[in-house]
């Protein structure tokens, strides 16, 4: 028992430590194939030392619920990270606390209260933003509940350790039409869901054009520090559910001995790194799409996760 509170509490350290540096990395990556030179894979960090060293500045107009928002996005990943599989094959102490749709909507929290926080600064440009972030979240969300309903329906179960062990094992289940589209469906939602392109351009500064980056403009000092901070771990904790979960359970450890485990953290790094190379050949593949086409988008989204459905069903 002590051991697996152990090793959670591992993956709570995992998640809020290297976030930051797949974040670093993907934006290398970035930089990389379009021939520029680029800042470090350890800028995000020196980014956060800076602004923990600032002082926060507070508009006047701003509620409490403003004040409380990057803790919130910053908590709601690391509750996350207590469900799901990040470093280990098994079931965990906390595994069964909550199910993958819990999960979700856990992770929706942050983006909720981010939206209404940028409405209390009286700041035209934050609003401007969340109300684009909303329309996403509107498309984005029934796309998040078919896929992990589709997911959790054909496993038999919610937990994600025993979804996993559904869709990878045996091998040959994942080559299944549903899985394949359910991948698609994921893919295409992670890229919505983090801010990436054709949805947004992270790397964009444009008022008028921000979508997601629009909500943060207020912050500064340590506040600006825990919204970045925790947007990181978000993408780090998708990245965990679509790659240890729905893709393959590939270097997670299967034995219970803390040398299993530590061993799990390079391999389980190694194989983010190598969705990272996919995601940066997609973003570099693709141009960001106009406002009215996000809708288009996401309703490919949920007409693939829907036929996935539609295929298990007729399996059946």
């Amino acid at each position: 028992m002590a051991e697996r509170i152990l090793f959670n509490l591992l993956q709570v350290a995992v998640v809020v430590a290297l976030s930051p540096l797949v974040s670093g990395v993907l934006s290398r990556l970035k930089e990389i194939i379009q021939s520029k030179r680029g800042p470090s894979i350890f800028q995000p960090y020196r980014d956060l030392r800076k602004l923990f060293r600032k002082e926060q500045v507070i508009s006047q107009q701003a509620s409490w619920l403003y004040q409380a928002t990057p803790y919130i996005v910053f908590v709601a990943p690391i509750f996350v990270t207590l469900l799901i599989p990040v470093l280990t094959a098994y079931p965990l102490y906390l595994a069964f606390m909550g199910d993958m749709l819990g999960g979700g909507f856990i992770l929706a929290l942050g983006g909720f209260f981010s939206t209404i926080a940028a409405v209390t600064t009286a700041n035209p440009y934050g609003a401007m933003g969340a109300s684009r972030t909303r329309m996403v979240g509107f498309l984005a969300e029934p796309v998040f509940m078919i896929v992990f309903f589709t997911i959790s329906f054909v496993a038999g179960s919610t937990i994600p350790y025993i979804v996993q062990q559904y869709w990878v094992t045996p091998p040959t289940n994942f080559f299944e039409p549903a899985h394949v589209l359910l991948v698609l469906a994921f893919l295409m939602l992670i890229l919505a869901e983090t801010g990436r392109i054709p949805v947004d351009n992270p790397s964009g500064h444009f008022e008028l054009a921000m979508i997601d980056e629009s909500k943060t403009l207020e912050y500064s000092g340590s506040g600006a520090a825990l919204m970045k901070w925790g947007g990181q771990m978000k993408m780090f904790v998708l990245l965990c559910i679509f790659l240890n979960v729905v893709v393959t359970p590939w270097g997670l450890a299967i034995g219970t001995s803390p040398g299993a485990v530590l061993l799990a953290i390079p391999l389980v790094l190694l194989k983010i790194l190598a969705f990272l190379v996919v995601l940066v050949i997609i973003e570099s593949s693709l141009s960001k799409l106009r406002l009215f086409r996000i809708s288009e988008f996401l309703g490919a989204a949920f007409l693939t996760s829907m036929a996935a459905m539609i295929t298990q069903f007729l399996k059946t």
